[in-house]
């Protein structure tokens, strides 16, 4: 628990209110709060609900605060409440702090490098070679193959799997179920069967990349995978073999990524995105929810659809479709015209 003065204090916001000394011993959102939470508000179209809110503070900015204000809410008053509030967040629930200890029921072999204050759970395996960076966690079952280099104040969650000559960088977060560097899908036909292509490659992560539970990031065939600085990347996503991922940039939950793809900095692949092979997706642009693309994206624009296309374009296309039966209604009755104006010359 922490008081309202001491909230402020940290997250860097003025307190308008008398409260101060209550303390708040967790967060929530402005709908369900309760006495002893803080809560935010962030846009003015939740503001009615601060009227019958019950939260004991609320993190807001100076153009939103209402005329009238609840006097069991003590106000927050700062230029960004979102990350104020984020940040109290993290006071309020901290992560679990492992001790840095190393289970006597993990599998290390004899010529893997482990850095200082590590967490390596039991059942956890790390091969021959294997590098494990200073401060990084690796939690029950997690597999780490040879001669992988995992950097400092990582978190590998329980049953992860790294495959040979993986490189990840600092404060990567890997979530539980991910297979990192598994053989990509490559075969040639030939003599009526499927002839597998040999991976040889690897999948290189680079700093504060997050890895959601049960994605799957297949190795190069001849290079590397790459995913960039910053990037995150939600559950259940594939990645295909010799993808470029850039710098911060987003891919939501199952969405597909087929081989030899190059993503920009800052793009956003948004749910159930399914890329083919061999496409670019410039910088800034979004490829939105359940899009099929199978050419290149230029940078800074929306796609939307199946071909993807232009978001404007392809939502006057839906429009007009949604039109259809009134067009044909329509073409129907000017057809029986003309027919009886046939009928009567």
């Amino acid at each position: 628990m922490i008081s309202i003065e001491q909230l402020a204090t940290l997250c860097e916001a003025d307190i308008q209110g008398k409260n101060t000394t209550e303390h708040i011993y967790s967060a929530a959102d402005i709908m369900h709060a309760e006495q002893g939470q803080v809560t935010v508000l962030s846009d003015a179209k939740y503001k009615k609900y601060l009227v019958d809110c019950k939260a004991s503070a609320c993190f807001i900015s100076p153009k939103l605060i209402p005329e009238q204000v609840p006097e069991h809410i003590t106000l927050l008053v700062c230029a960004d409440p979102e990350m104020a509030f984020l940040e109290a967040v993290r006071l309020l629930h901290p992560d679990i702090e492992f001790n840095k200890t190393i289970s006597d029921k993990a599998d290390i072999a004899d010529s893997a490098s482990l850095g200082h204050a590590l967490y390596i759970g039991a059942f956890a395996t790390i091969g021959q070679d294997s590098q494990i960076g200073d401060y990084s966690e690796i939690h029950p079952g997690v597999h780490i193959g040879r001669n992988v280099n995992i950097g400092q104040h990582c978190k590998i969650y329980p049953n992860a799997v790294i495959y040979d000559n993986t490189v990840i960088g600092d404060h990567v977060i890997i979530h539980s179920g991910a297979v990192i560097a598994a053989d990509g899908f490559g075969y040639k036909y030939r003599n009526n069967q499927h002839v597998k292509v040999p991976h040889v490659g690897n999948v290189v992560i680079a700093d504060h990349v997050e890895i959601g539970a049960n994605t799957c990031i297949d190795r190069g065939a001849l290079g590397s995978t790459v995913i960039g600085a910053g990037s995150k990347i939600d559950n259940l996503v594939q990645l295909g073999h010799n993808n470029q991922v850039g710098r911060n940039v987003i891919i939501c939950g199952q969405s597909g990524i087929s081989g030899s793809c190059v993503i920009e900095d800052g793009a956003i692949l948004a749910g159930s995105s399914g890329i083919a092979d061999h496409v670019k997706i410039g910088q800034q642009a979004v490829v939105m929810a359940r899009s099929g693309v199978s050419q290149d994206v230029k940078a800074g624009t929306q796609v939307w659809g199946s071909p993807a296309k232009d978001r404007k374009v392809a939502w006057k296309e839906l429009a007009a479709l949604s039109k259809l039966p009134e067009v044909l209604k329509a073409f129907k009755a000017l057809q029986l015209r003309v027919s009886k104006l046939e009928q009567e010359k």
